[in-house]
């Protein structure tokens, strides 16, 4: 099942830049991040609250709520620098710049989740950043 979660990631990602890319022309980029971030917010606790699962927040553990403030914090730096790129530039040259987050991902789970780095896994990184490398060329 988590492969249909992860393709359902990939598209809207992919609709998220074009409509985003749209949507800023003309604003300021983090005005464009904050309405955008509101969105998401009303979004998220409805399905909390739709499926139930607001009474669990009582159950989230000290080292819980601080791991996911600080993904909150990275998330949105991320977004306004992202909402900013694709502001300056074409969305084919910053969605890629953008996805090299999965070398960096990767390298970073390596040393600090202790996650296996396979020889499949260290082509791939190759290929990607090849790839990277080429689009922006």
């Amino acid at each position: 099942m988590w492969i249909l979660f992860a393709f359902g990631a990939a598209i809207f990602a992919a609709l998220t830049t074009i409509l985003a890319k749209i949507g800023i022309e003309g604003i300021n980029s983090n005005l464009a991040t904050a309405i955008r971030t509101v969105v998401i917010l009303i979004l998220a606790w409805a399905i909390v609250f739709i499926n139930g699962q607001s009474h669990q927040i009582n159950h989230i553990s000290n080292k819980n709520w601080i791991f996911l403030i600080a993904s909150g914090i990275a998330t949105g730096l991320s977004w306004l620098c992202y909402f900013k790129a694709l502001q300056l530039g074409e969305a084919s040259k910053v969605a890629p710049i953008d996805k090299f987050s999965i070398v960096l991902t990767i390298i970073f789970a390596t040393l600090f989740l202790n996650e296996v780095l396979t020889w499949k896994i260290v082509i791939g990184c190759t290929l990607i950043t090849a790839g990277t490398i080429f689009m922006l060329l």
